[in-house]
């Protein structure tokens, strides 16, 4: 079979979980037998797809007809943004650039995955053609343009107004109704349902494959305070700055590593450097981030915005690692309080601090537990992932 595989970013263009996921599927389609050929973007300007790379799987790239590359998003004011989420809704560069490549591929189905960046009008080249549609949600971004969603906010004006109302449902229409959906948490797939998105699709439930983490037994180091690690970006939304305050009031000795990158480096650099307790590693690759999984009493996921599936949580439980977690979004479906981790209200400094002083009571329990907490993402492997899609396909 011939799959094409839509991403608004593919690796080495990647920020998140979203486009490692896109790259793994696709290596294991083609491990399968599977022609698979990848279409996504580039920062340098190039209106017509090409293939760039090819090596297990073709890849062509281009540059959709906008103000900014999404990598580039951050840097740019609200009255660009706005302005760039219209292009990307309505420009119909991103159909005719797409179209070509469906032309001369002629996939059996195409599996899309984020198409924030990409250019929203690529699902037209895809029903023009009546090529069968496999479409994965990753986060909230066709509802909400930021992606963003944060605890207690729900009900703020800016995501109550007209000009919100209207992006959803105009989003709603342009990408219409997939022949599957596939969401990787309950909480994603009702989000949608609730907002009248995909009426006719077919929507699935399927985890997120857990990633490939080459690990071994965890030996705990002698003695020592409680030593936690936060891993990912360094945003307010992410909870890293709720975190650093909240364990500056707790009660007992701890160790916290950071690892990761963001806007707020800079404020977590002059933490660390003014407080012992706190060391700060930079952006780890995925082997280092396992050499603090090791060492470390759990990982604390403290996010203030509504998550999806998080990465990190996959990655610590494939070392037996229990996780600490705000209970928000598709986060309470992945740690069982207790048994491979503990949860909290978002932004609640004191369920946090109680859910850390379990956590030290019952320290030594968790660490031989490490099989178990392992066998929380067994069933969420790769090769299983992959069967399901060829079902759907």
């Amino acid at each position: 079979m011939k799959i094409g595989i839509i991403s608004n970013l593919y690796p080495p263009v990647s920020r998140g979980g979203a486009e490692q996921i896109a790259h793994r599927v696709a290596h294991e389609l083609h491990v399968k037998g599977h022609d698979v050929f990848v279409v996504s973007t580039q920062k340098e300007w190039a209106y017509r797809p090409r293939v760039t790379e090819s090596h297990v799987e073709r890849i062509y790239r281009y540059r959709p007809f906008n103000l900014y590359h999404p990598l580039n998003d951050f840097q740019q004011a609200f009255p660009v943004r706005a302005l760039w989420h219209l292009t990307d809704m309505y420009c119909g560069h991103s159909s005719v650039a797409l179209g070509r490549v469906l032309d001369f591929e002629k996939p059996d189905v195409v599996l899309t995955h984020n198409l924030k960046g990409f250019g929203l009008q690529a699902v037209r080249a895809i029903r023009e053609r009546n090529i069968r549609h496999v479409h994965t949600v990753h986060d909230i971004q066709l509802a909400i343009p930021s992606g963003l969603l944060i605890y207690g906010e729900e009900d703020r004006w800016l995501n109550r107004s007209f000009g919100q109302r209207w992006y959803q449902e105009s989003v709603c229409r342009i990408i219409g109704s997939p022949d599957v959906v596939i969401s990787p948490s309950k909480f994603l797939a009702d989000f949608y349902s609730a907002r009248g998105f995909f009426p006719h699709s077919q929507v699935e439930i399927i985890s997120n494959p857990a990633p490939i983490v080459q690990t071994t037994e965890r030996i705990r180091p002698s003695g020592g305070p409680l030593r936690l690690l936060y891993a990912g970006q360094l945003e307010q939304h992410k909870g890293v700055q709720f975190l650093l305050e909240t364990l500056n009031t707790l009660d007992g000795p701890f160790e916290l590593h950071i690892a990761g990158d963001g806007t707020l480096t800079d404020y977590v650099k002059e933490w660390a450097n003014r407080d012992a307790r706190v060391i700060y590693h930079g952006f780890c690759s995925l082997d280092n981030l396992v050499k603090l999984f090791l060492i470390s009493d759990a990982v604390v996921v403290p996010s203030l915005c509504y998550e999806n599936s998080p990465t990190v949580i996959y990655e610590a439980f494939q070392t037996g690692v229990p996780v600490v977690a705000s209970n928000i979004g598709g986060v309470g479906e992945l740690v069982c309080d207790g048994k491979n981790g503990y949860l909290f209200a978002p932004g609640d400094s004191r369920g946090l601090r109680d859910a850390l002083r379990r956590l030290t009571t019952d320290t030594d329990r968790f660490w031989m537990r490490q099989a178990e907490i392992q066998s929380t993402v067994q069933d969420f492997s790769l090769a299983s992932y992959v069967a399901r899609l060829e079902e759907l396909f």
